[in-house]
């Protein structure tokens, strides 16, 4: 017994440098989206998405664990389909402990897994991919700095204070996937008004996450634009992608942890 809460002592001293207070959310938060695609230069709404978050257990330790899962709707699925499901566990205090990504974009069906440990004061991750083709491949790397994955950051970015950030301000970290790490940052691009689908206007924060993939140059991934208050809400999203562009707007919010105070209509 002796041992086994030493070796418990020794993982939480190790995991405690990628922990962060968390001042944005709390277990029960769960807000809602309409998607929308650029179809041919014209915008149609594509679906919904919804990102929820509740207090779990991982590994017999208490955690939390996000999910964010988007739907395409059956008109656009005739045309493409895409069917994201993202999950999460993070310690109470943030450390990245699990991350699971399946995606149905088209007829292909990928998942990243990525597995964090926190061996004598290091970041261990094993990574694994399952491809479109069905094959497996895995990899474990050992990192003497922190490292994340796309709903770990962002997370942790929702408790982050912009007070003093001018426009171009940039906060860079590691992004981890199924199969390889590659730098990344989160710039601010200031502040605008942005209204939701539920009819509100908020004051809002604009970041943009941007990713060096293979050292090819920065290429940006989504804009976020995240309530100007404690709560960080995303209210808006511009999504980059491969095969065009989408947004998601909010519709609905419940479980807030604070006062929306960023509501200016």
């Amino acid at each position: 017994m002796m041992m086994m809460l030493l070796l418990l002592a020794a993982t939480n001293h190790a995991s405690a440098q990628c922990t962060f207070h968390n001042t944005a959310f709390k277990s029960g938060e769960f807000l809602s989206y309409n998607l929308y695609f650029n179809w041919k230069f014209v915008w149609v709404k594509a679906g919904t998405a919804s990102f929820s978050i509740v207090q779990s257990v991982y590994n017999g330790s208490p955690a939390y664990r996000g999910s964010l899962i988007t739907r395409s709707s059956n008109r656009v699925d005739k045309m493409f389909i895409m069917r994201d499901t993202l999950l999460c566990y993070n310690s109470l205090d943030l450390a990245p402990l699990y991350y699971r990504k399946g995606a149905r974009e088209g007829s292909r069906y990928t998942v990243d897994e990525v597995f964090y440990n926190y061996p004598n004061g290091k970041c261990q991750i094993r990574q694994h991919r399952l491809r479109h083709d069905g094959r497996n491949a895995w990899e474990k790397h050992v990192f003497n700095d922190c490292i994340y994955d796309m709903m770990s950051i962002f997370l942790r970015a929702r408790s982050f204070n912009p007070t003093g950030w001018k426009s171009g301000y940039d906060v860079n970290f590691p992004m981890a996937d199924g199969n390889s790490v590659n730098p990344a940052k989160l710039r601010f691009e200031g502040k605008v008004n942005i209204k939701a689908d539920n009819g509100h206007t908020y004051r809002c924060l604009q970041l943009s996450y941007m990713e060096n993939e293979n050292n090819e140059g920065f290429k940006k991934i989504v804009d976020f634009y995240v309530t100007d208050d404690a709560n960080h809400i995303p209210v808006r999203l511009d999504m980059h992608l491969k095969f065009g562009s989408a947004k998601a707007f909010l519709v609905g919010m419940k479980g807030i942890r604070s006062a929306v105070n960023a509501q200016v209509k």
